[in-house]
């Protein structure tokens, strides 16, 4: 396994059969993993793809098992990344932290797709 990204937050692992898996930790551990099951479980329902999908959830360990969506991007325009995150909205979702560190480049279809949903909102919840 790969460590790809040691936060305060978060401990993010690529394995080397493509799956990512996040640990949850520090300040609101329990109530970031909750937030992220649950956006990616709508997101998946609605049918979205360019997001990573669940492949499994650990509430015990407060650790999640993804999908990857491709690698990090390292260079992006301010205007490409505000339509990107606004692509989130028919399905239901404000990402609530919309930084160019959430995007990644998934190659085998040419896509820009999102990650990390520990802060998003379901529009539902926020009217």
């Amino acid at each position: 396994m790969l460590k790809v990204k040691d936060t305060l937050r978060a401990t993010v692992h690529l394995t080397f059969d493509g799956r990512v898996i996040k640990a949850y930790h520090g300040p609101d551990a329990k109530k970031r993993f909750d937030n992220e099951v649950r956006i990616l479980r709508h997101l998946e329902e609605k049918g979205c793809n360019f997001v990573p999908r669940l492949l499994e959830a650990d509430p015990a360990k407060l650790r999640i098992t993804t999908t990857n969506c491709g690698s990090r991007v390292e260079h992006i325009d301010n205007e490409r990344v505000k339509s990107l995150f606004a692509e989130l909205e028919p399905f239901g979702v404000r990402h609530d932290d919309p930084e160019s560190r959430n995007v990644t480049y998934r190659q085998s279809d040419g896509r820009f797709c999102v990650i990390d949903f520990e802060f998003a909102s379901l529009l539902d919840d926020c009217e």
